[in-house]
């Protein structure tokens, strides 16, 4: 196996990147699962593999992913969104109005303010 260092997780990371604009979120995870066990505090990496998970339909890896970047990140409104939409995606429409609400709340950004639907009742 390859003697692994600092600048191969960057370049994992970066090829990470480029998997997922790629449609290869399988690959792009098995990247990340290197950078990650080297370097578990990397809320970048982590939030690329939750990505990466939604986009290949592991659902629950990716809620797992998103909110333990949320953990470290409450104000991280990108996180809320994406973690909402896993929700919705996965049939859990009350969750994915919570954090729907919640991101764009942090951050008018007007895909949140749609997705947040303020203007339905509860």
């Amino acid at each position: 196996m390859p003697e692994t260092n600092p600048e191969t997780h960057v370049i994992d990371f970066r090829a990470a990147e480029q998997l997922l604009a790629a449609r290869d979120p399988r690959g792009a995870v098995k990247l990340l699962d290197s950078v990650i066990a080297a370097h578990p505090e990397n809320t970048a990496a982590r939030l690329l593999r939750a990505r990466a998970f939604f986009a290949a339909a592991q659902l629950r890896p990716a809620e797992l992913e998103f909110e333990l970047v949320l953990e470290r990140e409450p104000d991280n409104a990108f996180a809320h969104f994406a973690l909402a939409r896993t929700f919705q995606r996965a049939g859990r429409p009350e969750q994915a109005t919570r954090h729907f609400r919640l991101a764009a709340a942090l951050d008018p950004n007007p895909e949140y303010l749609r997705a947040a639907r303020f203007d339905d009742r509860p």
